[in-house]
């Protein structure tokens, strides 16, 4: 069991690493050439990423560590509650973090001289 718990452990830092490098060559990829719909994507992308990290953190300090908890059963539940935060995460963005990413827009706005 200690082998599949190590490779969720990887997997799970692959697919962190892999979601912050693709918002990163997001925002890389912004000039004066992007379109205000391709930077608004840009702009949600990174609000999404944003809450969802404050979201695992929540989760991670309010997490009580079983130490009886089968670690098969602790995989499965990671993994569908790391999708469960990725929803999340896009849902308030939408509902509630439209002033915080408009912000955000207008700034990246102003400093690529995309008016």
């Amino acid at each position: 069991m200690d082998s599949i718990t190590s490779m969720r452990d990887l997997t799970s830092y692959q697919a962190a690493s892999g979601s912050a490098a693709s918002l990163r060559d997001s925002v890389n990829s912004v000039s004066s050439e992007t379109s205000e719909e391709e930077l608004l994507k840009v702009c949600k992308d990174f609000a999404s990423y944003f809450v969802e990290e404050i979201l695992k953190e929540v989760r991670e300090n309010m997490t009580l560590a079983d130490e009886e908890e089968d670690s098969s059963m602790k995989t499965l539940t990671d993994f569908h509650m790391d999708n469960t935060i990725e929803v999340l995460a896009d849902s308030i963005v939408d509902e509630v973090g439209e002033s915080f990413t408009q912000q955000l827009f207008e700034q990246m706005k102003r400093n690529y001289n995309l008016d």
